[in-house]
């Protein structure tokens, strides 16, 4: 059984967001302990070197990319950083094309007329603008451009989209839309952020030195809402009130029980293989949208590139639904009335109970960027008197 009462602070979650608060409170001297169902730390960003000798990330791809220097200066005193520009592209109408789609894509499916006249007219719609979302060009009233809306809308956004939320494609959240702009250019670069890099030995090596203190002690393995019970207006532990803080990263729903309902979730499935050839594909990430039930295929080996002769490493990437006490992990909140209804209820109830604090993309109900997660973490730490 453990000991709660040993520790200032009790991290349920062991990844960014917790590591982050874990390390910032560790250097303040207070004692921590973070608790993790899973048999790891590093949360999404885990990674492991598998059989073939090839850094593998076993939750689907992550590129560290921000233009905040608070978040690169802090993230720099644990890992050294190589630079990384992700190229992704899309198989689409049995051709590969960069993604985001920009004047190469227009390259490749028009004449050289046509496709000059297209250039054009985009420059000249969007003067001094290199990004545009597909709903802006839906919008146009001019008919060369909105007929290139629609051909990318109809082979690319609408059947991707819609397999990665499981929803029709009249039913696409027109945000998700906006999250993959079309570049007005050549640049063949996925982010636009001033700093896009890789840690040298990978996340989970960044993580561990975060963690390594003589202040942090780590529980994996298990699930510690078998401990915890909310009662009024006291977090209790092991039948005990706790006198210290919490700082809760999973799911707010499951902390209270789904009094509120369930809140909705898609997850990913990924499908390994091992494979005897140098390269498999055009690219690090590769995406499929008229592929039947898979969104894209990542080659780790290219993420970042390692020099490994005759091997190479894929997952294939299957959207579906979380379903709760399945194999499935909550991956992406699905922002829609009826959730964020629920949401504030949960959010809500936290008033009642002074020394729990709720943060984090689960905790949050908010798809966090890898920079977004540190920086909102620490944003609590300084909310709570953690100095930076």
């Amino acid at each position: 059984m453990i000991d709660y009462s040993m520790y200032d602070y009790v991290i349920v979650g062991c990844g960014i967001t917790g590591s982050v608060i874990a390390e910032r409170l560790a250097v303040n001297n207070k004692k921590v302990l973070i608790v993790d169902r899973r048999n790891h730390i590093a949360g999404n960003i885990y990674d492991y070197i598998d059989e073939n000798g090839i850094l593998v990330q076993k939750y689907g791809p992550h590129i560290f990319h921000t233009n905040s220097e608070t978040v690169m200066e802090y993230l720099s005193k644990f890992t050294k950083f190589i630079d990384y520009k992700l190229q992704c592209k899309v198989s689409m109408l049995g051709k590969i094309t960069p993604s985001p789609f920009n004047f190469q894509t227009i390259d490749d499916y028009y004449d050289l007329k046509k496709a000059k006249k297209l250039k054009q007219e985009l420059k000249k719609e969007y003067p001094n603008t290199e990004r545009v979302s597909i709903i802006e060009l839906l919008k146009s009233d001019n008919e060369t451009i909105k007929e290139y809306a629609n051909f990318l809308f109809d082979n690319d956004y609408s059947l991707y989209t819609a397999k990665q939320w499981g929803v029709s494609p009249s039913e696409i959240d027109v945000n998700v839309l906006k999250r993959v702009p079309i570049l007005l250019n050549y640049d063949c670069d996925y982010f636009g952020d001033k700093y896009q890099c890789m840690p040298e030995l990978g996340f989970t090596k960044m993580i561990q030195n975060m963690l390594n203190s003589r202040n942090i002690d780590i529980k994996l393995g298990y699930d510690i809402l078998n401990d915890l019970k909310l009662d009024e207006n006291m977090v209790i532990l092991n039948n005990n009130e706790y006198k210290g803080k919490i700082i809760y990263t999973g799911p707010i729903d499951e902390l209270f029980q789904y009094q509120n309902g369930e809140l909705d979730y898609r997850s990913l499935y990924f499908e390994i293989k091992r494979l005897d050839e140098d390269e498999y594909q055009d690219g690090a990430v590769v995406a499929y949208p008229a592929a039947k039930g898979f969104t894209r295929i990542t080659e780790y080996k290219k993420l970042p590139y390692q020099d490994i002769d005759g091997k190479t490493t894929i997952a294939i990437e299957y959207p579906l639904k979380y379903m709760i006490n399945s194999k499935s992990e909550p991956y992406y909140p699905i922002s829609n009335p009826t959730n964020n209804k629920k949401y504030l209820e949960y959010q809500n109830n936290l008033c009642k109970f002074p020394n729990l604090i709720v943060c984090g993309r689960l905790g949050n109900y908010k798809y966090y960027n890898m920079d977004q997660a540190v920086q909102n973490a620490l944003e609590v730490s300084k909310k709570n008197n953690i100095e930076f």
